[in-house]
């Protein structure tokens, strides 16, 4: 009995240390990706609605290790009712995550997109498009897209 008590609050103490490292690589991540956003929506006289950020976590640069894909509109640009959406990579580099690339890939009277999965280095995308007469709120034509990091830049592969 003593000897796996004496095994049980090392095991303790590492796996707090452990969790503690993750919230703290985690909240280290969150403010880089805040950041960079802060930056952007600076930069265009604009903000970032709360609530509709999306982030997904798969190797977009072959290197095994999980990097950080980021889908996040700018709306109001110089007060205005714009918006666009933009998709935004970060790679992991000793551990921390570092800015890549981005481009716009959606907005008002553009396309609606929608953030699904990162498989085999690529970016998975779901789109509405919109019809002759669809109103500027309401994009109605449904397809896909994939993106993949080329070469440092954003790349659209395939439109469906």
């Amino acid at each position: 009995m003593r000897k796996s008590s004496r095994l049980v609050l090392p095991i303790m103490i590492l796996c707090g240390w452990l969790s503690s490292f993750s919230s703290y690589a985690q909240s280290g991540d969150a403010a880089v990706v805040d950041k960079f956003i802060a930056g952007r929506a600076e930069k265009e006289d604009g903000s970032e609605p709360e609530g509709i950020r999306k982030l997904i976590t798969g190797d977009l640069n072959h290197d095994g290790v999980p990097d950080l894909a980021v889908l996040f509109t700018i709306e109001g640009q110089n007060g205005t009712n714009n918006y666009v959406q933009y998709l935004a990579v970060f790679l992991r580099k000793s551990g921390h995550l570092v800015y890549a690339a981005h481009m716009p890939v959606g907005g008002k009277n553009r396309r609606s997109m929608d953030l699904i999965s990162i498989r085999d280095n690529v970016i998975f995308l779901d789109t509405t498009a919109y019809a002759k007469r669809d109103p500027s709120c309401c994009p109605t034509i449904k397809g896909k897209t994939r993106y993949a990091l080329v070469r440092n830049k954003l790349t659209e592969i395939a439109r469906r």
